[in-house]
């Protein structure tokens, strides 16, 4: 990069969490003193839109550069259904590994759905006069989230991809190499998001195991994992909507589990059984850990094997 890109680099970081971070405190402050929750959230939509606009600020204005971001739809399809349902499936697994260290936490007695009612209903009468028990919320809110939320929520979350994905992670892998690049990618984009966490519990709750500062570092564990498969999409595609699905269908996905606990049980949040939890990240965390070991010890012999075959190629022509 030249030292005006460096400093364009700079600027991105500065409107992409000054702008964000003004929405999400204007965002809780409407929530917390006005009880303003389409106000909200309303806020958490301009704040994922504001990545994509300090890529166009800097590339556009600052640098006078194309945007450099892969629009076209391309790349092959196993990707994009990794993206579409991935999330999913880290969902089941990071659900199961938490319900196998703690089985006493499976509740299938509907008491989150009560809660969730206004505790104006007992499980009975939400079954026979509703309908709603856990199984059927389960099922339906489940093949909402894997069939049509990742196409709705892709949108939103394209405002996110933009600037993360599309811009940042080149830059920082570029700079500190694929596993220190993609680590600080993730700790940058988990940090992005922590004034919703600490004024109004976003993720966590505001009540929980370690409150706030273990769900502040499990959130940037998650973030590295999630940013890392995200990033490995958009290498193999070229594509942001490839990430922006998977991300879309993530957030529409990843809250489903919490239908298996007790009310109580939401204080280990921060461990499970939703995929942002400690011990439920970690089949995703391993993913994305394997994944980059294999890329970079797949690099490190390109690199170990390209002087024998330059040398190679030199002693024919001298010849």
């Amino acid at each position: 990069m030249s030292a005006k890109e460096k400093q364009g680099f700079s600027l991105y970081f500065l409107i992409a969490f000054g702008l964000a971070w003004l929405c999400q405190v204007g965002g809780c402050m409407a929530l917390l003193q006005q009880k303003n929750a389409v106000l909200y959230q309303l806020a958490l939509i301009a704040t994922m839109f504001c990545p994509l606009l300090a890529v166009l600020l800097v590339q556009k204005v600052f640098l006078r550069q194309p945007v450099g971001i892969g629009w076209e739809v391309q790349g092959k399809r196993r990707f994009w259904l990794a993206a579409w349902f991935g999330p999913a499936v880290f969902t089941l697994l990071g659900a199961v590994l938490y319900f196998a260290v703690f089985p006493s936490r499976l509740d299938f007695s509907c008491s989150w759905l009560v809660a969730a009612y206004g505790g104006e209903m007992d499980a009975q009468t939400l079954r026979s006069e509703l309908g709603v028990s856990t199984l059927s919320y389960l099922l339906q809110n489940g093949l909402f989230a894997v069939i049509l939320a990742p196409a709705i929520n892709m949108f939103p979350a394209l405002g996110e991809e933009v600037g993360w994905r599309g811009y940042m992670m080149p830059r920082l892998k570029a700079r500190f190499g694929l596993l220190n690049g993609r680590l600080l990618g993730g700790v940058v984009w988990g940090v992005w998001h922590w004034p919703l966490m600490l004024l109004v519990g976003y993720e966590y709750g505001t009540n929980y195991l370690g409150a706030p500062v273990l769900g502040l570092v499990v959130w940037c564990v998650v973030c590295f994992a999630l940013n890392t498969l995200l990033d490995l999409l958009y290498e193999k595609t070229g594509c942001i909507w490839v990430p922006a699905i998977a991300h879309g269908a993530f957030n529409a996905i990843a809250a489903l589990p919490q239908v298996l606990i007790t009310p109580a049980d939401a204080y280990y949040n921060v461990l499970g059984p939703m995929p942002i939890g400690l011990i439920s990240v970690l089949p995703m965390l391993a993913v994305a850990v394997g994944l980059t070991l294999h890329q970079m010890n797949r690099n490190s012999k390109k690199k170990t094997q390209s002087p024998a075959v330059r040398s190679t190629a030199g002693d024919f022509l001298r010849l």
